[in-house]
Parts: C-alpha cells; structure tokens; sequence
C-alpha cells in the first residue's frame, strides 16, 4: 500500500513538474505567467523592504511576501524554477503529514491517497500558485489540533495571514475551557506578525483596497447568472480586472452584493451551528474546516482555480478519519477538481465566450461545489446537532485516561474499557 502511494505520487507530480517546465505543454493559456512575471516582479519589490503599493494584483496579507520571497532560499535556481521545487516540497510533507497520521489509530489513509490524487486533477496551476504552500500550513494545523488546540490556532493565525481562509479553522475548536485560550492565542499571534509587517515594511494593509474593489470573476457561481443574462442580450462583458477575468457592465454591483450577502447568511449558519453543536469528535474540527471553506467558496465572487487546493487538502484530513463522514462531498470536491483542469486552463476561452461548452463547464464545476457545500454542511449538523440531541447525549475529544485498567480512546471521542489486562 505504502509503495503503490509513493509511486503514484511520483508519477503524477513528475508529470506536474514537467507540465510547469514546459517540457510538456498544456493546452490554453500559460498558467506559470504568474510566477515568471507577477510573482518575479513582487520578489524584486519585496526584496527592497516594501509591498507592491501601485500594483492592484497584490491582493493578499502581508505574510503572503513570504511565500514570494521563498524562491531566495534556493538561489543556485532561477526564480520559477525555485518556486515550482518548493511547491513539490510542500506536496510531498501533505502527503507525509496524511501518510503518518493515517497510520494511527481509528484513522486510515484514504487522505493521503485523496491528496495524492487530488491535486494532479488541477493540472500545473497546482504548481503555478502559492496556494499549495498555505494548504500545508492548514492540513498541519488540523492534525496537529487534534490534541494541542493552541497550535491549531497560532498555525491558523499564521495561515490566515498568507491567505485569510486558514482562520476559518478556528471555527471547530471544541468548546470548553480551551476555546478562550486557542482563540487568544490566535489573536495575539496574528496581532503580533501584523505589527510586525507593519513595522518592517510599508503597505502591509494596501492589499485591504485591492481586494474590496474586485468584481465578478466569469469563473464564480454568481457569473452564471451574468454569463446566462449575456445570451439574452445584456451589454456587459468580460475584461482583465484586478489581476483576473471579470465581468463589467450593468448590475454587476447587484451581483457582487448579493454574493456578498450569501456569504454573509453562510457565516451565519455557521456561527448558529457553534452555538447548537453537542458533539464534538476528534474529527470535527477538519469536517467543521471544510463545512466553511466550501461555503466560503461557492459565494465568493472569486472562485480562482487554486481555490480547489483548499478544498482538496481539508477533504483529505477528513478522509483520514474512519469515524468521518465528509465522504460524499470530499469525493464532489475531486470531481470538481477535475472539472476545474478542463475550464482553466483547457477550454478557458470557451468560458470568457459563454458558449456552450464553457457554459456547461461551469454548470458541472459550480454545481459539484454547490453540492458538496450543502453535503457537508448537512452531515455536520446532523452529526453535532441534530443525533445529539435525539439520543441525548453530549460527547467533547478526550485523550486516554488511567483509571483502575487501561483505557482507548474511539476516534468518535469517547472512551471505552480496554480489552486489555495488565
């Protein structure tokens, strides 16, 4: 099992490093423009002790100059081929973090193999994007939270700094005394590094402008609505904005707000299930992670293609449970993925189009999302909410205790008598 995993993930990320090499080419646009242009011309900014303050693409917190920057620590390579090698890198510790944690009790290795074919499905924009690197970072967090919450929350808090999302963890820390004290730690810690950045460098929060001021990307679920107004006649169109393909013309600030509104209701929900969940197993806290990340996604008016990293590396930590039941919308996620590799980059002309072909890729994409968010949030709530409360009970993560014999500890979070004697 082990080498068949291990040959898989070198055959497919082999194939990953020659895609964003060039050496084998994909149909489409170049997805590697980021690195070689964009992110090679951060790094020349950064390195001068100061954010891209003129460049409305820099739309990402300050810690995100970090993953820029990476590329300096190997300086015997040019700045792509640097950054795609500390890419794979950060690949191959997923897979070793999954691989390790699979191996214990009540886990299994399905997410080790979910991430291992997962990210190969996004194609070479996996590698042609920092988001590989943040998706380390939370998939770290989540299994090392499952018995030191404080970690989870300061590795959250760091994540949230490259990319936002990560803080979105914080969300399924149990209840109980430790809450308060993973939360401050959280807090302080982003605290901390923002003072820090903006000390050290100026524009640390010039990304905050960029950011309110995007549109609709053609990619989202709201550019459906656009996409399909446009057949019958409305007059906006497709444009390069703000470092990506959105939609300008009339009613589009309706959209964006609406959007914005759903995204507002999904917060929401999710705050309401933190007040009503009872149960909270040891693997909650990653199904609670990729409840929100899904609907923080689908109403997004942005959804990048990278975006399904994200998702990929959360569904694999919730594959690595047995006691998990994020099946269903962890496998809607893979299909999305590879849904994702056909309209960006393959078929990406048909979608700024609209045809038919770029429309129905969008249909599929978005509705396997839409599915998998609703799929995930309603396993949630029914597995910390709603079984609970008709049988009853109320169970919180508890590690193995020594009382008059030896004890295990279920992966569902309670404890039960060993069959064991001393």
């Amino acid at each position: 099992m082990h080498l068949r995993l291990l040959a898989l993930w070198l055959a497919t990320r082999t194939l990953l490093l020659l895609c964003v090499l060039k050496v084998v080419t994909v149909p489409g646009p170049d997805v590697t423009s980021d690195v070689e242009i964009i992110y090679r011309g951060w790094y020349e900014i950064l390195r001068t002790g100061t954010f891209p303050l003129d460049d409305v693409t820099w739309q990402y917190p300050p810690a995100a100059a970090l993953a820029v920057l990476s590329p300096g620590l190997l300086p015997f390579l040019d700045y792509p081929t640097a950054f795609f090698t500390l890419c794979c890198g950060c690949d191959a510790a997923v897979l070793a973090l999954l691989r390790h944690a699979g191996a214990r009790p009540g886990r299994r290795t399905a997410g080790a193999w979910a991430w291992t074919v997962g990210v190969p499905l996004l194609g070479p924009t996996a590698y042609a994007r920092y988001d590989l690197m943040v998706t380390a970072v939370a998939v770290l967090a989540l299994l090392v939270g499952v018995r030191h919450a404080r970690v989870l929350a300061v590795l959250a808090a760091f994540g949230a700094l490259l990319k936002v999302w990560p803080a979105l963890l914080l969300l399924g820390v149990p209840r109980g005394p430790g809450t308060r004290r993973a939360w401050t730690a959280a807090a302080l810690t982003a605290l901390g590094l923002l003072l820090a950045f903006t000390a050290a460098m100026p524009g640390a929060l010039a990304f905050l402008d960029f950011q309110r001021d995007r549109g609709i990307e053609v990619e989202s679920v709201g550019a459906l609505v656009l996409h399909v107004a446009r057949a019958f006649g409305w007059p906006g169109r497709p444009q390069l904005n703000y470092g990506s393909v959105e939609f300008i013309g009339p009613y589009v600030p309706l959209v964006s707000g609406a959007a914005q509104v759903l995204t507002v209701l999904g917060f929401g929900w999710l705050l309401l299930w933190r007040l009503r969940a009872r149960s909270w197993a040891p693997s909650t806290p990653g199904d609670a992670a990729f409840a929100a990340v899904l609907l923080f996604t689908t109403t997004s008016r942005v959804i990048s293609p990278q975006y399904l990293l994200w998702l990929v590396g959360l569904a694999a930590v919730c594959l690595s449970y047995r006691a998990g039941r994020m099946r269903t919308p962890a496998l809607l996620t893979l299909a999305a993925t590879g849904v994702t590799f056909l309209e960006f980059p393959v078929w990406f002309a048909h979608v700024v189009a609209g045809d038919a072909l770029g429309l129905t890729l969008l249909v599929v994409r978005n509705g396997l999302l839409v599915a998998a968010t609703v799929t995930a949030c309603r396993t949630l709530w029914r597995q910390t909410v709603t079984e609970p409360v008709r049988t009853g009970t109320r169970r919180v993560p508890q590690q193995p205790v020594r009382t008059g014999r030896l004890t295990d500890s279920r992966d569902d979070g309670t404890v039960q008598p060993s069959s064991r004697r001393r």
